[in-house]
C-alpha cells in the first residue's frame, strides 16, 4: 500500500492508522499536509462541552411544563364591556394536573433499555440527537395541543418522555467510544452536570417568561434552543474519534490505545448477555445506587418548595428561589467529583473499585448525615444549610455509580444505563405520592419522616454498593478484539463506521 502523497486527505490516514497495531511505529505514516484550522481543546472535551449542554437542553425541556401550569391554571383579569371579570387559560383541576405533568414519566420510563440497545447499533451521538431533536419539536407543538385537546397534550408529554428516555443510554455508548479509562469519570459527569444546571436556569427563566410574555413562550424559547444544539451537535460531534476530521493524531492514537479498536470505531453487535445482566451483583450495585440517589433527588425536587413554605414559612418567591441553590451546589459538584476521581486513580494508590465505593459510599453516608441534621434543625438557616450540602453531596455519588457502567462492561455500557435508569426512574413516580401520603397535616414532623425515609434509603444503597460494586471489567464482558473483528459467525461486527472501509477478517 503507498501511504505517501499530498492529496491524500486526513481521514484516509485515521482510516490507515486504525489498521495498525498499538505496537507500530507510525512514523511511516506522513504528516498531513493541511491548514484547516483545529479546535485548541481536545475534541473529547469537546464532545463533553457539547454533551452538557445537551443535558440542560434535556432538563430544560423536562421541568419547563412544572412552571408554566402554574400560569396555565392560574386566574388573571379580563376587561369586557368596561367589567372586570377573571378567567383561567386552563381550569384543570389538581388531579388533572399531576396527570399532565406525570405523563412524561410513563414515557420516560419505557425506553431506556430500548434505548441502550438501539444505541449499540446505530450509534450513541445520533441517537442522543434524535431524542433532545424530537423532544424539541413536541415541545414546539406544546401550546398547539394543549389548546386542542387535553389529552393530546398528555400525548405529547409521553411522546417526550419516550424520547427523553434514550438519552442517558446513548450518552454511555458515546463515551465508550470517546473517554479513555482514566478520564472517564471527567468526562462523564462534565456530561451530566448539564442537567443540574439546566434545571437551575430553566425554573426562574421559565418563571420571568411566563409573567412578562406569557406561558407559550416557555416552549417556543427552549424548543428553539434544543433545535440550534441539535444542529450543532450534528456538525460538530462525530460518532467515533476516527471520524472527527478535526481530531489531531495525538489524541486519536491515545483514545484508540487506551479503549481498544473494537469499542472505538467497529460497530460490535454481540447480542447483549441478558442473564449475566441480571444475575451480576456488581450491575445490581448500580442500579440500587442509582435508585438511592435518585430517591433523594427526586423527593426534594419536587417537595423542596413545599417543605419550605409549609414549615419555613417563606413566601413562593423566596421557597423557588432557596430550592434551587442546592441544584446549583449539586452541579458544581458533580464536576468536582468527576475530576477527583480520576486523579486518585492515575495516582496509582486506589483501585477504580476503591474510588467508586469512595465516591458513592462517602457521598450517600454524608447525605443521610445531613438529611437527618435538617429533620432536626430548629432554625431556617440551619435546615437550609443542612439541605443544600445533603443535595450537593449527591454529586460526588455520580462519580461512582454513573460511571461504573462503563467500568464493568464498556460495550453494553449504554444498556447497563438503561436497566439502571429505569429502576431510577421509578422513585420519580412513588416518592411524590408516598410524601403526599405522609405529609397531610403539613407538620414538621411529618416532614421528618419524608427525611427519614430518603436518609434510610441512602443508607442501604451505601450498604449494598460498599459490599458488591466493582470497577473491574467482568468476566462475561471480556471480548478478545479478534471476537469482535472478525468472528461474523457469532457476532456482527461492521466495518462501515471506518471512512474507507478498508480491511478484511476473509
Amino acid at each position: 500500500m503507498e501511504l505517501s502523497g499530498p492529496s491524500r486527505s486526513p481521514t484516509e490516514k485515521t482510516a490507515i492508522k486504525s489498521q495498525l497495531s498499538f505496537n507500530q511505529d507510525l512514523s511511516e505514516v506522513p504528516e498531513e499536509i493541511s491548514s484547516e484550522w483545529r479546535f485548541s481543546i481536545p475534541r473529547r472535551y469537546i464532545v463533553a462541552i457539547m454533551a452538557f449542554f445537551g443535558f440542560c437542553n434535556v432538563y430544560a425541556l423536562r421541568v419547563n411544563l412544572s412552571v408554566a401550569i402554574v400560569a396555565m391554571t392560574s386566574n388573571y383579569s379580563h376587561i369586557e364591556n368596561g367589567t372586570v371579570s377573571f378567567r383561567q387559560d386552563y381550569p384543570w383541576s389538581p388531579e388533572v394536573q399531576g396527570l399532565v405533568l406525570s405523563s412524561f414519566f410513563y414515557g420516560y420510563i419505557v425506553t431506556q433499555i430500548p434505548g441502550g440497545w438501539l444505541a449499540t447499533r446505530i450509534g450513541g451521538k445520533k441517537l442522543f440527537g434524535i431524542g433532545v431533536g424530537v423532544t424539541a419539536v413536541v415541545t414546539l407543538l406544546t401550546p398547539a395541543l394543549a389548546s386542542a385537546n387535553l389529552y393530546l397534550l398528555v400525548l405529547g408529554r409521553v411522546l417526550e418522555g419516550l424520547f427523553e428516555g434514550v438519552t442517558y443510554p446513548s450518552i454511555h455508548a458515546v463515551w465508550s467510544r470517546w473517554a479513555p479509562p482514566l478520564e472517564r469519570s471527567r468526562l462523564a459527569t462534565i456530561a451530566f452536570s448539564g442537567s443540574y444546571f439546566g434545571t437551575v436556569i430553566s425554573l426562574p427563566l421559565s418563571g420571568m417568561l411566563a409573567q412578562y410574555v406569557g406561558w407559550p413562550y416557555i416552549f417556543y424559547l427552549f424548543g428553539v434552543l434544543a433545535l440550534i444544539w441539535c444542529l450543532l451537535w450534528w456538525y460538530i460531534v462525530a460518532e467515533t474519534p476516527q471520524g472527527d476530521r478535526r481530531i489531531t493524531d495525538a489524541e486519536l492514537e491515545y483514545i484508540r490505545s487506551s479503549i481498544g479498536p473494537s469499542a472505538n470505531h467497529i460497530k460490535v453487535n454481540v447480542d447483549p448477555p441478558w442473564k449475566r445482566f441480571l444475575t451480576s451483583l456488581p450491575v445490581w450495585a448500580i442500579m440500587i445506587a442509582h435508585f438511592s440517589e435518585n430517591w433523594g433527588f427526586y423527593t426534594l425536587l419536587t417537595e423542596l418548595p413545599t417543605f419550605m413554605k409549609d414549615v419555613l414559612k417563606f413566601d413562593l418567591k423566596d421557597a423557588g428561589l432557596l430550592a434551587a441553590l442546592p441544584y446549583l451546589v449539586m452541579g458544581i459538584v458533580v464536576q468536582a467529583g468527576g475530576f477527583l476521581a480520576d486523579w486518585l486513580r492515575s495516582q496509582g494508590h486506589l483501585t477504580t473499585t476503591q474510588v467508586r465505593k469512595l465516591c458513592n459510599c462517602g457521598a450517600f453516608v454524608c447525605q443521610t448525615l445531613f438529611l437527618l441534621a435538617a429533620a432536626h434543625s430548629t432554625t431556617p438557616t440551619a435546615v437550609v444549610a443542612s439541605l443544600t450540602v445533603a443535595v450537593g453531596f449527591g454529586g460526588f455519588a455520580w462519580a461512582g455509580f454513573s460511571v461504573n457502567h462503563l467500568d464493568i462492561a464498556p460495550q453494553f455500557a449504554s444498556i447497563l444505563m438503561g436497566l439502571s435508569n429505569t429502576v431510577a426512574t421509578l422513585p420519580g413516580m412513588v416518592s411524590p405520592l408516598l410524601t403526599g401520603h405522609l405529609v397531610q397535616d403539613k407538620t414538621p414532623e411529618e416532614w421528618q419522616a419524608v427525611f427519614y425515609i430518603a436518609g434510610g434509603v441512602y443508607l442501604a444503597g451505601a450498604v449494598f454498593y460498599g459490599l458488591f460494586a466493582s470497577g473491574e471489567r467482568q468476566k462475561w464482558a471480556d471480548i478478545p478484539d479478534s471476537y469482535a473483528l472478525c468472528r461474523d459467525d457469532q457476532s456482527h461486527a461492521s466495518t462501515e463506521d471506518m471512512p474507507y472501509g478498508t480491511g478484511s477478517c476473509e
